[in-house]
């Protein structure tokens, strides 16, 4: 395990990277969720891996001198991603206003999205002898490993290689519209010209 920083939860200084390969260091790892708040999850933008941004926050006493931080956990090799909504139907059926997006405070009724987070609670865990994760450790000849994170509106099942931890700080954004960026280039040279309707 490459470990350039310190993983204690919630300390003022800096988290560099963290890798972990080993069951023992992946799981290490994984507690640094526990009771946190997921601000964003999805595949990376070359699509192979999947991150986690997560939101620690501390004991506000400044006597403990310690600072909140913001994680980025990458899922690297992950070939298998399943999202489910732990939020009950009858919740979802009064929660389709679109003011429940706006609303940043818990004091309507229905589910209120616009907190753009979910908490983990109980948190992640990697699942002992995942069939899923034989399947494809066979299939691409690489270790695999399979972990659910579970929070209070999803639940998150990811099969990943390894797992790397580094702090992220304010501005970090996964994915950024470009005019010529890298994806738009390759689509524009890919892309066949249609045949003008007149001459087919």
């Amino acid at each position: 395990m490459v470990d350039l920083g310190s993983p204690t939860r919630g300390v003022s200084q800096a988290l560099s990277i963290i890798a972990a390969v080993s069951i023992a260091e992946i799981e290490r790892q994984l507690d640094e969720m526990f009771d946190c708040a997921l601000t964003y999850h999805g595949y990376t933008k070359y699509l192979r891996d999947y991150e986690m941004v997560v939101y620690q926050s501390v004991d506000p006493n400044p006597k403990y001198g310690l600072v909140p931080r913001h994680l980025r956990f990458l899922f690297r090799i992950c070939p298998e991603a399943t999202v489910t909504s732990l939020v009950r139907p009858d919740v979802w059926s009064h929660s389709l206003d679109d003011a429940l997006i706006e609303e940043h405070i818990v004091t309507m009724d229905g589910f209120v999205w616009g907190v753009n987070c979910q908490i983990l609670y109980p948190g992640a865990h990697l699942v002992a002898n995942s069939d899923k994760a034989a399947k494809w450790s066979e299939q691409i000849g690489v270790p695999l490993y399979e972990v659910q994170v579970i929070g209070n509106t999803q639940e998150i099942a990811l099969i990943f290689s390894e797992l790397i931890v580094e702090e992220v700080g304010a501005g970090y954004s996964p994915y950024q519209v470009e005019q010529t960026g890298i994806s738009e280039s390759y689509e524009d040279h890919v892309k066949l010209p249609l045949t003008p309707p007149e001459t087919r």
